[in-house]
């Protein structure tokens, strides 16, 4: 017997737990075996509705089993009871569960009050004593039954170029007092997000800086966010920046930080006539060009 088998989109997988919604257990194949007539089950309750298995026994060579909604008439004219339903055969022999869908979602309404599989499984091989279905003329079917509820919302990502008040500027005096240690801006937002900038001037032969992000604005949606971003030393005597480009998913715990290890040597951070380090400060400027924003929206 295949483990798994794809034809026509249906879809039969065994595995180890039960139906969660029905089983049923026929003590006596033999004697149903060959009739044209149905077993119907009782009644059962799952997702809030009543339903039945009806069983078929040698439809065509096959055995066929539907599930039939109960009490249809009580659903309002024009609408429906979507359905994602799993139908099963149990093998004992293996102590698992032959799972056969389609994948797709059935649609009980009062003018379609069932569902189901007509050649769920051909009779040679539910009959074969190889195969393990039929034990001591005992055989069991079952059902699984999840309602499908269409989202009303959705999460909408969306990615802003330019975002308002994108540019953020940090001067830090006495730069020659700092430690071997790592200094942080105060934070700034952009987007939904909080962000500062961070670095270490003393983490080796140049300068490094970062961009971090921090917690979110109030009633923001919390996910990943990207920020793309522009990491400028400014030059301060000129136009000639020192500029680096980043881009990253940022997680949404804070203090996750991505940039350059290197956006100038020291070597040239402390040549007087390259104009990146006056009167003992230095300035620092992040570009936010492009983050995300989330929003929860109607589909």
């Amino acid at each position: 017997m295949d483990t798994q088998e794809s034809s026509l989109g249906v879809t039969r997988v065994l595995r180890e737990e039960r139906p969660s919604s029905k089983i049923v257990t026929i003590a006596g194949y033999s004697v149903i075996k060959g009739r044209g007539e149905p077993y119907e089950s009782s009644v059962f309750e799952a997702a809030g509705y009543k339903w039945r298995l009806v069983l078929h026994v040698g439809n065509a060579g096959y055995i066929s089993l539907y599930l039939r909604i109960e009490e249809a008439e009580s659903i309002p004219y024009g609408l429906e009871v979507n359905v994602d339903l799993k139908l099963f055969v149990h093998v004992p022999k293996l102590d698992k569960y032959l799972t056969i869908t389609d994948g797709a979602v059935k649609r009980f309404n009062t003018e379609k009050k069932e569902w189901g599989f007509e050649q769920l499984i051909d009779l040679a091989s539910f009959e074969n004593t190889n195969e393990g279905y039929i034990v001591q003329d005992t055989c069991s079917f079952g059902a699984e039954i999840f309602i499908v509820k269409p989202a009303k919302v959705q999460e909408k990502v969306t990615f802003i170029s330019n975002p308002p008040r994108n540019v953020f500027t940090w001067e830090i005096p006495h730069f020659s007092d700092m430690g071997d240690k790592f200094y942080y801006s105060d934070d700034f937002l952009v987007g939904d997000r909080y962000w500062r900038l961070g670095f270490n001037p003393k983490s080796g032969s140049a300068l490094p800086i970062y961009l971090y992000a921090q917690g979110f604005r109030p009633d923001a949606v919390a996910t990943n966010t990207w920020g793309e971003v522009n990491l400028r030393l400014k030059n301060q005597r000129s136009t000639n920046h020192r500029e680096r480009y980043s881009a990253a998913w940022y997680p949404i715990r804070s203090d996750y930080g991505v940039g350059v290890n290197s956006i100038i040597s020291l070597a040239d951070l402390h040549d007087a006539s390259k104009g990146y380090l006056v009167n003992d400060a230095i300035i620092f400027e992040a570009e936010m060009v492009k983050v995300t924003v989330t929003n929860i929206v109607s589909v």
